[in-house]
């Protein structure tokens, strides 16, 4: 089923992770190395729900939703690890640390989600996050979640 093993287009995505629209936060995933890392894509666009509130005269992402868009890279990550198809599990936010935002991310930016393993122990998974548009740092994180049966 995966025609390329380092990739994830947004067909896959919807098989490895139960997100939809408009809580779908990546477009496509490159680079996956099973266990260890990935980077996620997110093209960020006008019409996102957020922006009309966020902030009606300078539209900025929430640091949240890029928080939450390095978290869905890092569940595909571990769906394609586990090969685990179809929303067998969810997976749940145990831990944020260090999280930081340094520059804003706005409509037309591509946001590119680095994301590396840390540490996994059963179905509990540490990782590190960054952020990058145009090859600037605009956000890191270090989180946990923990796979969860449905």
């Amino acid at each position: 089923m995966v025609e390329n093993k380092n990739r994830a287009d947004l067909d896959e995505i919807k098989r490895l992770i139960p997100h939809r629209y408009p809580f779908l936060l990546i477009d496509k995933v490159e680079n996956i190395i099973n266990g260890k890392s990935a980077t996620g894509i997110k093209n960020v666009t006008v019409n996102e729900p957020h922006f009309g509130g966020h902030f009606p005269s300078k539209a900025i992402m929430p640091g949240v939703l890029i928080v939450e868009s390095m978290a869905q890279t890092a569940a595909i990550l571990v769906s394609r690890t586990l090969n685990i198809y179809d929303h067998a599990f969810l997976v749940y936010f145990m831990s944020i640390e260090n999280a930081k935002f340094r520059k804003l991310v706005q409509p037309g930016d591509v946001l590119y989600l680095e994301i590396l393993v840390k540490r996994n122990r059963s179905n509990t998974w540490k990782f590190s996050g960054n952020a990058f548009v145009e090859k600037k740092l605009v956000a890191e994180a270090n989180f946990t979640a923990m796979m969860v049966d449905k």
